[in-house]
């Protein structure tokens, strides 16, 4: 993991829950750098976000830290507004037990420009499409100064079957990047002898403000996440045949600070086509995704001039929301928000034989084992019901390339989208799905 640093300022000042909260347990074996010893580095870094502005900073992170699977990792950073700290540990197992396993990661911070496509607690007139819904206008948000904190905490169980009936830590073994050790799943569909299934509960906090001059408003979320992975494929760091299923339910109780009790079903499926290698790739992988949200708690307030507003609904960067650089990377982050989601993927994978930096000396401390040209679309619609009615028509869409690499066993990419809202470019750490 000697690159994810260079990303984790990225990871965690954009954090949001878009992917599946499970993951497989696993250890990943590169031939070409076998060590006993887990991996460290320190790195200082800069960049600049719309949101953020320009910032330096500095992060760390080390791979086999009291555990082999266990990874800990910490940023620092400032700029002319913004600033934050985060820390991370993920994959602790308890001793006393070969199954379960606990991560935690938090962050505090704050930023010159948040951006929400949300109506707050205001009544939105009839004949205004309300912020954030699938016909609202793209102009339709609120922009201040504030502050985002969250905290994570997540604990998971890797069920006695299928590839971890043996042991919860599944052992993948590759040279040049591609998996010569036995597959885990992605021959039949069988949880009882193929694949790894993971029980999941995460518990979520979140703190977010917006504030000008003449006023603050803020939001804030303690929600717990009760969730089942089957990942039935090959690799599930760069799978390349295979299918995966996540089903989960989260709710917020209002405890604590939490002024609204609201509740969201998901459920999320991914299936991976193997075309084999060509002269000049090693992979050709065809990558399908499709995501569906319902919150059953949201509801509509109605006042005497026929205005409305939701109550009982999670907030804009929850539940059934799409945009960001997981799902509509062609639009803005969180840029749909409503009762109902559904969402759906296509990718074509293409893993070049061509490795350029392979014996470029000064680079070798990437483990860099192969870039990959992607191309991809996505298609998707909220609604304020779970009809089809309201979510098969009138779809929003964007088309987007993205350049990838595998690097110490771990998938980095850049992504570039476009929509007719605009385009935009994501840096993140791992595959989208």
């Amino acid at each position: 993991m000697r690159t994810l640093v260079i990303l984790l300022c990225l990871l965690l000042a954009s954090h949001i829950q878009a992917r599946p909260a499970a993951n497989v347990k696993m250890s990943v074996d590169r031939e070409e750098n076998r060590r006993s010893q887990g991996d460290t580095l320190v790195l200082p870094y800069a960049f600049s976000t719309e949101g953020m502005g320009t910032v330096i900073g500095l992060g760390g992170m080390a791979r086999g830290f009291y555990q082999d699977q266990m990874t800990v990792g910490g940023t620092f950073f400032g700029g002319k507004e913004s600033h934050g700290i985060a820390l991370g540990a993920w994959d602790y197992r308890f001793p006393w037990t070969k199954r379960v396993y606990i991560s935690a990661l938090g962050m505090i911070g704050y930023y010159p420009r948040q951006r929400a496509y949300a109506s707050g607690n205001l009544f939105v007139p009839p004949t205004i499409a309300p912020p954030g819904s699938n016909d609202s206008s793209e102009n339709a948000f609120v922009e201040a100064r504030g502050a985002s904190n969250w905290l994570d905490i997540k604990l998971e169980y890797s069920l006695p079957i299928g590839a971890a009936s043996n042991k919860g830590l599944i052992d993948y073994r590759l040279r040049n990047g591609l998996l010569i050790s036995e597959p885990s799943g992605g021959q039949h569909w069988n949880p009882l002898t193929s694949g790894a299934t993971v029980l999941t509960l995460q518990q979520t906090n979140r703190y977010q403000s917006f504030e000008n001059d003449q006023q603050k408003a803020d939001f804030t979320v303690h929600a717990l996440q009760l969730g089942v992975l089957y990942d039935n494929t090959d690799f599930p760091t760069n799978p390349g045949r295979g299918s995966s299923q996540y089903l989960a339910v989260t709710h917020d109780a209002a405890w604590y600070d939490s002024e609204d009790k609201w509740t969201v079903v998901e459920l999320e499926a991914s299936k991976y086509f193997s075309l084999g290698p060509s002269d000049h790739a090693l992979q050709r992988i065809v990558a399908i995704n499709g995501w569906t949200a319902y919150s059953p708690s949201w509801d509509l307030e109605t006042n005497a001039d026929g205005g409305t507003r939701p109550v009982n609904d999670p907030p804009y960067t929850e539940g059934a929301t799409l945009g960001g650089f997981y799902r509509m990377r062609g639009y803005d982050m969180n840029r749909f928000h409503d009762k109902a989601a559904i969402y759906a993927t296509a990718e074509y994978r293409y893993t070049l034989r061509y490795n350029p930096v392979r014996n470029v000396e000064w680079l070798r401390f990437l483990n860099l084992d192969w870039f990959q040209l992607v191309g991809f679309v996505e298609g998707g619609r909220v609604g304020s019901s779970y009809t089809t009615g309201d979510l098969l028509n009138d779809w929003k869409s964007d088309i987007g390339f993205s350049l990838r690499a595998l690097t110490a066993g771990v998938v980095v990419r850049f992504d570039l989208a476009h929509s007719p809202e605009g385009t935009n470019a994501w840096v993140m750490v791992g595959h989208p799905f």
